[in-house]
Parts: structure tokens; sequence; C-alpha cells
């Protein structure tokens, strides 16, 4: 039994079916550029004939680089990226006249970085709801087959750490907890910690540390405060493991760390 979106996805099949039955081709063409979803059509030998605006805008291409690399180039049926997601013998299925729906396929965005030039796409992973579907000429045969994308979501990974970055430090002076960071970055533990060591060279929990030492040490330049009311104004006991820490960072103790800066 199929889900709404299934049926919604099949939906635009027929509505592009109608369009081509129409013989407005112009009125086509125009319609499918600007389609909100990222759409290619195809021959119906599987090699690309034309790929819409929304294409372009997602992967950061030109006019000119699809003219170089794609349009009469590409082979969706020989495309091994592809069928390592979507079984060669499901995708020949739009190829033989029947509409196919693939959900949560993950894009190679290597790939696709190798294909149109592009060296940085600032995502970590997409995955994308594809719907095939053929177009019939008057015969009766398949002339075209219509590939509809729909991100179903992004991981962007810059963006996330930047916000488990910006979360630890408000929340320096408490203690600090992995899954709450990875909250603030709207990843699980596990793809947040390798993330955000991708992205800083740092795991968070060192991240946080490296916070906390640049707190003490501003404070510690407060000749108005003891040592023991610098580390008690951010949250820590003197005689307290952060003491270690501290020396263990900046290969001083706090009081020598002090001397120093008064007298630099």
């Amino acid at each position: 039994m199929m889900t709404n979106y299934e049926d919604n996805q099949n939906g635009l099949g027929y509505s592009f079916q109608s369009f081509f039955n129409s013989d407005k081709e112009a009125l086509l063409a125009k319609a499918i550029e600007l389609f909100p979803y990222m759409i290619h059509v195809f021959a119906s030998d599987g090699t690309t004939v034309f790929v819409n605006e929304a294409v372009r805008r997602q992967y950061g291409i030109t006019r000119e680089v699809l003219e170089e690399t794609i349009i009469g180039k590409y082979n969706v049926l020989k495309d091994p990226a592809v069928t390592s997601n979507i079984p060669l013998s499901v995708l020949q299925r739009a190829f033989r006249g029947e509409t196919i729906y693939c959900p949560d396929i993950k894009i190679p965005l290597s790939v696709l970085a190798e294909r149109f030039g592009v060296q940085d796409y600032d995502m970590e992973a997409m995955y994308q709801d594809i719907t095939n579907f053929p177009i019939l000429d008057d015969a009766g045969q398949v002339a075209y087959v219509v590939g509809i994308q729909t991100v179903r979501r992004v991981y962007r990974g810059k963006e996330e750490i930047e916000k488990a970055k910006e979360y630890i430090e408000t929340h320096w002076l408490g203690t600090f907890d992995i899954n709450e960071a990875a909250k603030a970055a709207c990843l699980s533990r596990t793809h947040f910690s390798r993330l955000f060591k991708k992205h800083t060279g740092m795991t968070p929990h060192d991240y946080y540390i490296n916070f906390k030492v640049s707190r003490l040490k501003d404070k510690l330049l407060d000749s108005n405060l003891s040592i023991s009311q610098v580390f008690a104004a951010c949250g820590l006991d003197y005689n307290g493991h952060f003491a270690k820490v501290f020396k263990e960072k900046t290969g001083l103790s706090p009081s020598q760390y002090r001397k120093n800066a008064q007298q630099s």
C-alpha cells in the first residue's frame, strides 16, 4: 500500500505526462525549468537531455559546466554511484514504462564534487527521495524518463558545529554535557562527535576545557581577585583537579601564570 507521500510523488508524474501529451514543448520546458524540485530528463537510453535550474542552484554549477559534462554525455544507467544506491534492475523499470519511487537515498557528495568541479559543498550528507517516471510517445513507447529529486534532509556540518560551539561557550560555567551539546547542534551524539573533531581538530570536551582555561587566564589578570576567587568565579575549586589541568594546558601553575602576566 502506498503512503500519501508516494501518492504525491506519482501525482507529479501524471502532471508531467499530461504536459508532454499536450504537444506544447515550449510550455513544458518552461514548466520544468521553473519547477521548485530538482529535475533531470533522460532520453530512452538513459542519456541526460535536460536539467532544470533547481539542480544548478542546489549543486552550485553553471550552465557551461552542465553543457560540458552532463547534457548529452551523462548516462544515469551507466553511473556506478547511482546504481550502488538504486539497483540497476529497479532503475531500468522506469525506462520500461513504470514509475519508481526510491525514498531516503544518500547522495554521494564526493562524486558530485568530482563531476562538477565543486571542491566545497557546505554539507556533510544529503538524503533525497527520488521519483523516476516515463513519458510515452504517441505509439506508447518510452520517449523520456523524468527524474524528480526532493531533498529529505541535509547535514551541513559547519553550521551545526557553530551552534554547538556557541552552546559550549554559553554554558562553560557548568559541567560539560555532550548530550546537550549534540542536542544544540540537532545531531546524534555519535555524528556530532565525529563532525566536531573534523571541523575543529579537537573533541567537544577538549573544546570545553580549552574555553574554560581561556576564561581562567582572563580572570587571573584581575589582581583584585585571589586565585581561589578566580577559580570560584569560573565554577571551579582551586584545590581540585582543574588546577592541574590548567598547568597541563599552559605549562604554568595559575600563580606562575599571573606572575608572568604582571611582569610582561
